[in-house]
């Protein structure tokens, strides 16, 4: 089952020719969440080819406006479009004002309802939960209020061993049973453990996604063991002073982050356009972390059953 992700923008708040604003998708068992959505995501959604239709949530990370920007034209298309599944929207509740006025002014015909699940940046949360997958905020510090996500899939059942069944003549109903943990008692009365007849279920897979934020130990156990982090790398080492005046991190510590929460990949990005190349970035975090990619437009990235993942 697909755990994928595909980054739409990479840029910080300035685009340029080749990256566009923070927007990426999470495709989870063919089922796909929209992750902030700056300027243009509905143009990157249709040159990297995923159907915008499958998307009906969206998460924002905060309200500036190279996260935010993309959703107004998103909605609109999404209009015309004849769109009739309600869009959920995951977003700080400042975000309220902001939607009435474009219902008032540009969605008086709306084909579709949107849904704004308003959440406070001061404490984690539970946004969105169902049997394949749990979302999370992660609060972060930034000049305004912000939160990253964890995207952990849900807990799977056990595996039965294909051999028990023809062993056992098991059917539909006690294969699933035995899924669910019960041992198995033969029609003589014999009971078969449990363990003898399943082995344990593929891992569960995670991915963390924290941009706009100053760099802080605490996140490290908040982020432990995740498979997929990306992690915002707006400035290099050189500029760590800027960082923090912007409420920004460098992929110096980005990569430090990742190697204290043994992270299985990093993920850079939400570069600055100072720099001519992210090389410079890129080396410096992979002095610390050696698996850290600088993400591009268009990549995608699979998270494995078998840990960790792997670049697609």
């Amino acid at each position: 089952m697909s755990f994928t992700l595909t980054v739409l923008g990479s840029s910080s708040a300035l685009p340029t020719s080749a990256r566009f604003p923070t927007a990426q998708v999470l495709n989870v068992h063919e089922r796909f969440f929209l992750i902030d959505c700056g300027e243009g995501t509905q143009i990157q959604l249709r040159r990297f080819s995923i159907n915008m239709s499958r998307i009906n949530h969206i998460f924002i990370s905060h309200l500036h406006g190279d996260h935010v920007f993309g959703l107004f034209g998103l909605f609109s298309s999404f209009n015309l479009m004849g769109r009739k599944k309600d869009l959920h929207i995951h977003a700080h509740r400042d975000l309220a004002a902001t939607l009435d006025h474009f219902r008032s002014h540009f969605g008086i015909e709306m084909s579709y309802h949107i849904i704004h699940h308003p959440f406070t940046a001061s404490r984690p949360a539970r946004l969105y939960e169902d049997q394949h997958l749990t979302v999370d905020t992660i609060p972060l510090r930034h000049s305004i209020p912000v939160v990253g996500f964890i995207f952990r899939e849900g807990k799977k059942q056990l595996n039965i061993r294909k051999e028990a069944i023809d062993r056992y003549g098991l059917g539909i109903r006690e294969i699933r049973r035995i899924k669910d943990g019960f041992d198995h008692v033969t029609p003589e009365g014999l009971t078969i453990a449990n363990s003898e007849l399943t082995y344990p279920p593929y891992h569960m897979r995670s991915y963390a996604f924290c941009t706009d934020t100053l760099y802080f130990s605490k996140l490290a156990s908040v982020l432990k063991d995740i498979d997929l982090l990306y992690y915002e790398a707006t400035f290099a080492e050189k500029d760590k002073k800027l960082a923090k005046q912007t409420g920004h991190s460098t992929a110096s510590q980005a990569a430090e982050l990742a190697k204290v929460s043994k992270v299985g990949k990093l993920l850079i990005g939400h570069f600055s356009t100072r720099y001519k190349s992210v090389n410079l970035l890129l080396n410096e975090a992979r002095a610390i972390f050696p698996e850290t990619y600088a993400v591009e437009d268009g990549q995608k990235f699979a998270v494995c059953q078998q840990r960790f993942g792997s670049r697609a």
